[in-house]
């Protein structure tokens, strides 16, 4: 039996768990037989309406949180577009025979997201696992004692809320430190101060995801030229923020004195081989020399620079691509090639945050940011950067960090 021949609106409707599908704005798109049934609604009181129209929490339990906790959940995978598991949760549901009496229930739900091909959140798959019934048999065979293990299992849940809040706040934390530390050792406008210059820096969305990415500007010794970089460091958090210090630092310095940028490349390289947390970092780096029109190049593993020409042709600068920083246990020479610029050209550097889709080849987001660079040619340099940006994230944010650096030639 081939997709084509299976019905997947029966296969929804027959699932034997509970299982809604909700819009981004927490709007009941779908509901199963299961769902409906075990939570005493009907279609027609479900779909179209918003969630907390349909299950509010208690009026009457100032205590009560189980909506609000899955109303955070839902948000969260909204953002993130990541799958969230809840701790079991307790309900206070409405009787619609008996308005005003209130059951209690006790589910434990999970959320999921459904992207489209730009990895964008359409729906959210809201699938509920019922134990309200489980405790209720055992209340009536148990007495007291379950009764005390019903109480427990609540206590258990809402401390378990407690502790993933606290982790939450200490992560925030953590990520505005990092933050902080990362837009310290980020270059000023002092560097290529005669040209211009656009740069966008833009954090990954969730507490737990800042990232290592950076991008640099250097003056160059010896004529009218600079040293244009991006990279991208492997982790998380201060650690992986620290680590982009040391490189970027590094990688500053040694393209005022090298010949070239594979050999600019090849000391970091090496120096990276005693920096913990290095472990397979990509780079890029040009050298753009502006009296002689040309753009020399040489990338560690990282997405390929894109030189836009006066005629709307589009360049990748993919000649001289190496394996990331220290990836080899005895680095060799890395290549690098030149290209020639017209006046007027664009020259872009960039992070993978930008053009890379969870289930999707790297050549489609290529050919988004060419296409987006094409379209927006002739615009000031600040909202070309602008434009690039708000076309190419998902509309929710982006779960890996982005930096995005472009030069007027």
């Amino acid at each position: 039996m081939t997709d084509a021949e299976i019905d997947y609106a029966a296969v929804f409707k027959g699932l034997p768990g509970m299982v809604a599908l909700l819009t981004p704005d927490l709007v009941y798109a779908d509901a199963n037989e299961e769902f409906l049934r075990m939570s005493g609604r009907t279609r027609e009181q479900v779909v179209g309406r918003f969630l907390f129209d349909v299950f509010p929490d208690n009026p009457n339990d100032p205590a009560a949180t189980g909506m609000r906790n899955l109303e955070t959940s839902l948000r969260r995978v909204t953002t993130t577009g990541e799958r969230d598991t809840m701790a079991l949760q307790r309900y206070d549901v409405e009787s619609t025979t008996c308005p005003g009496k209130w059951e209690q229930r006790y589910w434990s739900p999970v959320n999921a997201p459904v992207l489209d091909p730009d990895g964008k959140v359409v729906l959210l798959v809201h699938r509920v696992e019922e134990v309200t019934e489980l405790i209720r048999a055992r209340g009536s065979s148990g007495g007291s004692r379950t009764r005390v293990l019903e109480a427990e299992l609540y206590t258990r849940a809402r401390e378990l809320q407690e502790v993933n809040e606290r982790l939450r706040s200490a992560h925030a934390r953590e990520r505005e430190v990092a933050l902080a530390l990362q837009e310290a050792m980020l270059p000023t406008r002092r560097q290529g101060a005669g040209h211009q210059i656009a740069v966008r820096y833009r954090p990954a969305v969730g507490s737990l995801n800042v990232c290592g990415d950076w991008y640099d500007v250097v003056d160059l010794v010896g004529g009218n030229r600079i040293g244009v970089s991006v990279g991208d460091i492997v982790g998380h958090g201060l650690a992986a923020a620290g680590v982009m210090g040391q490189l970027r630092s590094a990688l500053s310095a040694t393209s005022r004195v090298a010949d070239g940028p594979a050999e600019a490349l090849d000391v970091l390289g090496r120096y990276a081989n005693v920096v913990d947390g290095a472990e397979s970092a990509t780079v890029v780096t040009t050298f753009v020399d502006f009296d002689r029109h040309t753009i020399t190049y040489s990338s560690a593993g990282h997405p390929p620079p894109a030189l836009v020409h006066p005629d709307g042709r589009v360049e990748f600068l993919d000649r001289a691509t190496d394996p990331p920083l220290d990836a080899r246990p005895d680095p060799i020479p890395r290549p690098q090639a030149s290209t020639a610029f017209s006046r007027g050209s664009t020259l872009v550097l960039y992070t993978d945050g930008l053009i890379e889709r969870r289930h999707e080849d790297i050549d489609k987001g290529l050919a988004r940011l060419a296409d987006s660079l094409v379209r927006h040619q002739g615009i000031d340099l600040e909202a070309l950067a602008d434009a690039v940006l708000l076309e190419l994230l998902p509309h929710g944010g982006a779960t890996d960090d982005t930096a995005l650096i472009i030069v007027r030639l």
